[in-house]
């Protein structure tokens, strides 16, 4: 059938680029040789290519000595390729094992053959195993269809093919030098097979901002790529189909890209005059086919006038932008903060405050609310909820996501939170946001995660957009101020204070304080408490921000063992949606999920029993014993998130697997309090010391006017 030849581009992708070599030597077809081509990468990413080159005898790497950009790497591998077949591999992307075998079977006489793409944004990819028929199906000159996304991907190519009609990548533009390849050969083929059977995971990088994909890198530089390669290739002799292709995916670009671009960033004059050369060589007919709003923008770009083209495109955006927010009620109330609301008058002494997304009235946020209401200070003060609670000093509340919560939060001058507020909320200047975050990391966080399971593919470009908005950010320990500096990419004011929510644990850890909560809450007196409170699965939930979770302590055996004794305080996480049955072990689990202070039940208990959730770096305060229940200890370390350190080594308590195990450990928990004395003083010490009970009150000093 003949030989492969595998081209791979590589530029700073050591992360990737063994998961991409491990699939291509996992092929079937083993007529292949790989082409590595370096593109002037890092140190690290070299020296990982020339030990892959020297391991395998069918790689060839040819380094670049200056970046030249994909386009260029994809022409050298055609340059130095020997297959009769070309096939073309992003070094991020990888394989299933019978991909290149299926293709290379069917394409016979063809110029070339496609099969189908898969997006995902994890580091290997669905086991596929085929056999038996292919289902073979023939595109006849159907361009709109063969590049929808632009891209020469998962297609193996005739190497005779592209020598006789001499095909190459444009080496001018840094994203979408396929097209240069693509539409040519398109142009010169009568019929193209696809085979969906032939799989190619293409791999959505999950590091959109220090290491993007070509996809992902800012819009201007893709904006630019396109008008030039529009331009380029507008030059060449390009028959009708292939003109009318080119216009109407410019048109769809400009819409989808340009226009959203110019709403974001107001940049038109920087690519106005590369924006018009290019429109004025779109098929007037062409335009004529789309809207008035799309029309009235051309005209003013084809005439040249910046001023006149400003005009329309605000009056444009305003039209779309209501369009747009008559939708839904939700998309109303965010066109009304960003076109009414953000244009009234900010007030100064306003403060708007929300945690755990408006579920409780709890966390940091209330004890910093507590100290300015506490010590009289010239604030007024809104609370975001989910439904109206008690709350001291009769603050404002507002409905999370109703008209009145976008309206405070556009007036008000400061805001405090534990949890990133909505990416819809545009910040203000002169708006002051307080991020106190909620832990200390014993889990991977943001851009220190490489795999994502969360329900949001985006997580980490949307982090990204909404921390930036952060002016400052509270810090529990030295540990966590390094972490969140490199996982949030945080390079702003660190409050190294401790965490105002852990004030109370200082304030009020005595017999009287204690019994005070006790009586508030319903708990026995006569009993020892135990404290239950296990975190979220990343690869368990719902929808994004809802999670479920099965409880796997057997509450039945804790209560044969340990009811005479003890009781139970059962607390899951904020993210958490399945409200738990425990109603069969009334008078020995009490369920205060739904309590908005955790802390109050931190004072109110004698041992916390948690597993990867980070309540223990605050329970550890109170220097009362910790037992963790980590039944799932090697899935959630190795595959869902990974953690900072090594728990078995460094937590203060043992790492417990069974509820047999767990219900032992609490009837001789005096002899695992004593065997980890040492381990929980060094833990302490590393993790407990910047807390003194007046974090709130540096917190306010450092972030408020003293009013």
């Amino acid at each position: 059938m003949g030989k492969i030849s595998v081209i791979i581009p590589v530029y700073n992708t050591e992360e990737y680029i063994e998961d991409c070599m491990k699939s291509l030597m996992k092929q079937t077809y083993k007529d292949i040789e790989i082409l590595l081509i370096n593109d002037d990468s890092n140190e690290e990413c070299t020296q990982l290519l020339n030990k892959i080159s020297e391991q395998n005898n069918n790689v060839k790497l040819y380094n670049q000595s200056k970046r030249r950009g994909v386009g260029a790497a994809r022409n050298l591998g055609i340059e130095k390729s020997t297959g009769d077949f070309i096939y073309f591999l992003d070094s991020d992307d990888y394989l299933p094992e019978k991909t290149l075998e299926i293709l290379v079977k069917h394409i016979k006489d063809n110029n070339m053959i496609r099969g189908k793409m898969k997006t995902t944004n994890f580091s290997s990819g669905l086991a596929i195993v085929l056999d038996g028929l292919f289902k073979v199906k023939i595109f006849k000159n159907n361009r709109y269809k063969l590049i929808k996304n632009m891209s020469s991907l998962n297609f193996l190519f005739s190497k005779a093919f592209i020598s006789d009609k001499n095909l190459s990548f444009s080496e001018s533009v840094e994203v979408y030098s396929d097209l240069a390849f693509m539409i040519p050969a398109l142009m010169h083929t009568e019929q193209v097979p696809f085979l969906k059977e032939a799989v190619y995971f293409r791999r959505r990088r999950n590091d959109p901002v220090s290491n993007p994909s070509l996809i992902q890198y800012d819009e201007k530089i893709k904006i630019e790529s396109f008008l030039e390669i529009y331009n380029e290739l507008k030059d060449e002799s390009l028959d009708e189909l292939s003109n009318d292709f080119l216009d109407k995916r410019f048109l769809n670009f400009y819409r989808k890209n340009i226009v959203t671009y110019f709403k974001k960033d107001d940049g038109v004059e920087n690519i106005f005059n590369q924006l018009s050369s290019a429109m004025k060589r779109v098929d007037p007919s062409i335009v004529n086919k789309y809207g008035r709003i799309l029309k009235s923008e051309v005209n003013k770009l084809v005439d040249g006038k910046l001023d006149g083209y400003k005009k329309v495109s605000s009056r444009h955006h305003l039209l779309r932008d209501i369009r747009n927010g008559i939708k839904t009620k939700r998309k109303f109330y965010i066109l009304m903060y960003r076109r009414l609301f953000m244009k009234t008058q900010m007030k100064e002494n306003l403060i708007f405050f929300e945690s755990f997304l408006g579920k409780s009235y709890s966390d940091s946020p209330k004890y910093i609310y507590e100290y300015i209401l506490n010590n009289k200070m010239d604030y007024k003060c809104v609370w975001s909820v989910r439904e109206k609670k008690e709350i001291p000093g009769d603050p404002i509340q507002v409905k999370r996501f109703s008209l009145r919560y976008y309206y405070y939060l556009a007036r008000s001058k400061y805001w405090v939170s534990n949890i990133r507020l909505p990416k819809s909320l545009d910040k203000r200047e002169g708006n002051i946001y307080l991020q106190t975050w909620h832990g200390t990391p014993l889990k991977t966080l943001v851009f220190d995660q490489k795999d994502i399971y969360s329900a949001d593919p985006k997580y980490k470009e949307n982090f990204y957009i909404q921390s930036r908005r952060w002016d400052y950010l509270s810090s529990p320990n030295q540990y966590s101020s390094d972490i969140f500096r490199s996982a949030f990419k945080f390079d702003k004011e660190m409050l190294e204070f401790g965490y105002p929510r852990n004030d109370i644990l200082y304030q009020k850890n005595t017999e009287q304080d204690i019994r005070h909560i006790k009586d508030k809450l319903g708990i026995p007196l006569d009993k020892k408490t135990i404290l239950y409170a296990p975190t979220w699965r990343d690869d368990e939930f719902y929808s994004r921000g809802n999670y479920k979770f099965t409880l796997n302590l057997e509450l039945d055996k804790m209560q044969k063992n340990l009811g005479d004794e003890y009781i139970i305080l059962l607390r899951t996480h904020y993210h958490i949606a399945n409200q738990l049955d425990v109603s069969e072990y009334e008078g020995f689990v009490y369920d205060y999920s739904r309590y908005d202070d955790i802390a109050e039940l931190y004072l109110a208990s004698d041992i916390l029993i948690t597993d990867y959730s980070s309540v223990f770096f605050d329970y550890a305060h109170l220097k009362r014993p910790i037992l963790f229940y980590t039944y799932d200890l090697e899935k959630y370390r190795d595959q869902l998130r990974g953690f900072y350190f090594d728990m078995e080594k460094e937590v203060p308590g043992p790492l417990l697997m069974t509820t047999d195990e767990v219900a032992d450990a609490v009837a001789n928990i005096d002899g695992i309090q004593n065997n980890y004395k040492e381990t929980y003083e060094k833990f302490y010490n590393k993790f407990c010391q910047w807390d003194d009970g007046h974090a709130a009150e540096k917190t306010v000093k450092a972030v408020f006017k003293m009013n």
